[in-house]
């Protein structure tokens, strides 16, 4: 099961450097918003980084600085789970620098695309978390279970297919009035995480073979 992690504490941060920062990073900026006003205060996210379409807070930099601010601890739990789960076997399989472009570019194009959904339907738009970035992440791993079925055991597989149907359903039926899920930004990371992993699998499949030819 490619899921599974068997390493202790020690081998995980030594093997999954890039996965352990952004897991401790979401967990530091979710204190710092806590006790600098809570993150139910829209002024205190827009502070430490949310994104929004509002007038006057279009810096680019909120299309990164959001995927690490979370609305609630149980926003912050669930996203963390996710990254210290799923997020390992790809560290390894694409290498440090290749893994943390994927999923910061599958957070930013999320919320490009949310920015300008919201903008194309007139809504205002405040949002924060990094389901965008994970997704991206599922993408990646959708692209194995499809085209690279053969790096995939059939376990791994289903629980890829499970995790997307229920990441569907959660999409389009969470949600209240006041935090509703973004469901442009998490349909916006899976499809980059796929074409950008299809993308590398492709340059390093090129790379081994020309490699093998000298």
């Amino acid at each position: 099961m490619l899921f599974v992690r068997y390493e202790n504490w020690k081998s995980y941060l030594r093997y999954y450097p890039i996965t352990t920062i952004i897991f401790v990073a979401n967990i530091i900026m979710h204190l710092v918003v806590t006790f600098n006003g809570g993150a139910s205060d829209p002024n205190t996210l827009l502070k430490f980084g949310a994104l929004t379409n509002w007038d006057g807070y279009n810096e680019w930099w909120r299309y990164v600085s959001s995927i690490f601010l979370h609305g609630s601890f149980s926003h912050l739990l669930f996203n963390d789970f996710a990254i210290l789960v799923f997020a390992p076997p790809l560290e390894r399989l694409l290498g440090a620098w290749r893994y943390s472009l994927l999923y910061l570019l599958s957070g930013v194009i999320g919320n490009i695309l949310s920015v300008a959904h919201y903008n194309r339907i007139g809504e205002a738009l405040l949002t924060i978390g990094a389901s965008g970035a994970i997704y991206g992440i599922y993408g990646a791993y959708l692209y194995i279970a499809l085209l690279q079925r053969n790096w995939m055991d059939d376990s791994s597989r289903k629980t890829v297919y499970a995790l997307l149907l229920v990441g569907i359903v959660f999409s389009f039926a969470s949600g209240t009035e006041e935090f509703k899920v973004n469901w442009v930004a998490h349909l916006g990371g899976l499809v980059c995480g796929f074409f950008v992993y299809g993308l590398m699998a492709r340059i390093l499949k090129r790379r081994i073979k020309r490699s093998g030819h000298n």
